[in-house]
């Protein structure tokens, strides 16, 4: 087992292009990390980096306390998952996870063993004869994890595994990796797109933007208390809603006042704004959709909607709605919530009467974009 750490790590192409910044992290013996971030954040490019796979330009990576800069992968002890699983077409599933044991000269007796241990605990021991090409999307992308589980390997680096799997198939194997986890006890660094696997996953998640660290947090904290409006908006699906809006004071209490509505900033949220000396002054504001709460009528607090698209989810409806200024929100809602009377108003063109729970709104700064409550 092995605690990985990053030090003021770059990558700096050819042409200048800086793909990685200053990257700072301890990885914890046996801990589960998530890099996580849109495409060409740098997220592959430093797994890569950590692998021997990409040249460090700038800073260390150290492996259980060895700085690994100039080791060739293999000498890294590291294992690999890739997307595109790189299996070998020509061999069987026994003889791909068996390859870097006999590249290693490992006895067959003891190859054997672990081949039909990995097998076993992956549910491919009746495919071990079979060529990949016989093999569904799920069942490669197992053969390709059992061939690094043999490795026994101190660090187990997987970039983006489960992107060319169908959803059905994604929720799978996301659950088969949680248990995979419990039973090597090893210490994984996972690249993804998906946020759904990064909350579902990580101990702790990296989000990353433009080659940056945006946040470290587990998924708790990136959830309740992102650092940042790229990280707000960037976890939880629907998308948190964010608009500008004017944050008041008046004597020890705060409102907000936005789309003509008047909505107070009660208990935590509004002792977090005094104790960081936050005055009068414009914000954008941020609100998830699970937050928003349908009213019954128009009031000072209430904002004034027309639905737009109403999208039946099953145990959920989500509410596209627009202000009287033109400004789009997503309210989401738990159907068994709704009663008859809202249900049967529930048609394009409708008006709706929504208002925030004042303890999970989120101030930004606008030119900063930095949380206001925690910074």
């Amino acid at each position: 087992m092995a605690s990985v750490k990053l030090t003021n790590v770059e990558k700096v192409y050819d042409n200048k292009v800086i793909a990685v910044h200053d990257f700072n992290l301890d990885i914890k013996d046996k801990e589960f990390i998530v890099f996580v971030g849109p495409s060409g954040c740098g997220k592959s490019t430093t797994l890569r980096m950590i692998a021997g796979l990409e040249e460090i330009s700038a800073g260390t990576v150290e492996i259980d306390g060895e700085v690994v800069n100039d080791l060739q992968p293999k000498d890294r002890d590291i294992a690999m998952v890739f997307q595109n699983y790189a299996l070998y077409p020509h061999m069987t599933v026994y003889d791909n996870i068996a390859f870097s044991l006999r590249l290693k000269k490992v006895p067959e007796e003891e190859i054997y063993q672990k081949v039909t241990w990995a097998a076993e605990i992956l549910g491919i021991t009746d495919y071990l004869l079979r060529k990949p090409r016989a093999l569904s999307g799920g069942q490669r992308q197992r053969v390709a994890i059992g061939r690094a589980m043999v490795r026994n390997s101190k660090v187990f680096l997987m970039d983006e595994p489960l992107s060319n799997l169908d959803a059905k198939l994604r929720n799978q194997m996301r659950a088969e990796i949680i248990l995979l986890r419990q039973r090597l006890d090893t210490t994984f660094i996972y690249v993804t797109h998906d946020q759904t696997e990064a909350m579902t996953l990580g101990d702790r998640i990296v989000i990353m933007k433009d080659g940056y660290i945006m946040q470290v947090g587990s998924p708790t904290e990136v959830f309740e208390r992102p650092a940042n409006l790229f990280v707000a908006e960037f976890i939880g699906a629907p998308k948190m809603n964010t608009f500008k809006a004017d944050l008041v004071k008046e004597g020890g209490n705060y409102f907000v006042k936005a789309f003509g509505a008047k909505l107070p900033v009660d208990g935590p949220n509004g002792e977090l704004l005094a104790k960081n000396g936050i005055g009068s002054r414009e914000v954008t504001l941020g609100a998830r959709p699970e937050h928003i709460v349908l009213a019954d009528a128009k009031a000072e607090n209430t904002i004034e909607t027309k639905l737009i698209v109403s999208e039946m989810m099953g145990s959920e409806v989500h509410l596209h709605v627009r202000t009287t200024d033109d400004t789009d929100l997503i309210v989401r809602v738990p159907t068994i919530q709704l009663s008859q009377a809202q249900r049967a108003n529930l048609h394009a063109g409708a008006t709706l009467y929504i208002t925030f729970e004042d303890k999970v709104m989120y101030f930004f700064d606008p030119e900063s974009q930095e949380n206001l409550l925690f910074h």
